[in-house]
């Protein structure tokens, strides 16, 4: 595995991948972290592995898609960690850059006009985010030059905006989906995951547990979009062990919890077809997101 830092070097290996005598180029898929990895990162890894011959990842804390309020300093950064899981994981290139690598103070700053995929759900709470998300990810397309690229769907809004910004800047880039990896309790994993003590922990279980319910609600009855949001709600605020005195003292608020049509995020109204159920749930000081498919 070869671990790269300048735009430079990457070229260097995007071109040297083909000198070999007799050997295929083959496509190369790309896999953009922000480091923290864990197995749901290492799935996408496997995934970009099974379509192409040359698998990327890049590891960048990117300062753009952070507000001023929100700490960009505790953002977990184990990069030796990370490398190894990258390395075992048979990733042929890490491109590892740092701040000024991607944005060069010497240039003219740069902003891209975001989808209008972007002004809900995740976007209302953080205004500049996929603004942010959009320019680092657009600029890694450059310097990358994947034929494929792994997202996890967890980010289901991120998702179904960078594939409208690939569209819309016509990059010759297969944005690929992959599914939500999970705990065994259900919780979906995530860099913010560590942030939760034990009793927020246990707590944070309910949300998988409400959309799984929720899911099962609609394989089974027929029940409006609106009254399955107050089911799933309910479920989330209702306390269902007992066992920790601390757990009760958790502080669970619900940003949103909205089912909604899978292309287009406006809120569905009705259950016609395969909808998405998405939520994003602060479990003490940590936003968690998650969502389930319905139908």
């Amino acid at each position: 595995m070869r671990v790269v830092r300048s735009v430079e070097e990457l070229k260097d290996w995007r071109s040297s991948i083909g000198r070999d005598v007799g050997r295929d180029v083959g496509h190369v898929a790309f896999v953009p972290t922000m480091g923290a990895l864990h197995a749901g990162h290492v799935s996408l890894i496997h995934e970009a592995r099974r379509l192409a011959s040359s698998v990327v990842v890049s590891i960048f804390v990117n300062p753009t898609q952070f507000a001023p309020h929100e700490d960009l300093s505790k953002y977990p950064r184990p990069i030796d960690a990370d490398l190894r899981q990258c390395e075992e994981a048979g990733v042929d290139a890490v491109f590892a850059p740092d701040v000024e690598t991607i944005y060069p103070k010497d240039r003219v700053a740069v902003q891209l006009a975001v989808p209008e995929l972007a002004a809900s759900w995740e976007g209302s709470r953080r205004p500049a985010h996929f603004a942010g998300v959009c320019l680092v990810v657009a600029k890694l397309f450059n310097m990358v030059r994947p034929d494929f690229a792994c997202f996890g769907e967890k980010d289901f809004q991120q998702l179904a905006v960078i594939r409208a910004m690939t569209k819309g800047l016509d990059f010759d880039v297969n944005i690929i989906g992959c599914p939500i990896v999970r705990e065994p309790d259900g919780l979906a994993m995530s860099s913010r995951n560590v942030f939760l003590t034990p009793a927020q922990r246990t707590r944070a279980r309910s949300i998988s547990r409400a959309l799984f319910s929720a899911r099962d609600i609609a394989r089974n009855s027929a029940v409006g979009p609106r009254q399955l949001e107050e089911y799933a709600r309910a479920k989330i605020d209702t306390l269902e062990t007992t066992t920790e005195s601390q757990e009760r003292e958790v502080e669970v608020k619900i940003d949103y919890l909205s089912i909604v049509n899978i292309d287009t995020l406006e809120v569905a109204s009705d259950l016609s077809q395969p909808r998405q159920m998405i939520t994003t749930v602060r479990v003490g000081k940590t936003y968690l997101l998650d969502n389930v498919r319905l139908g």
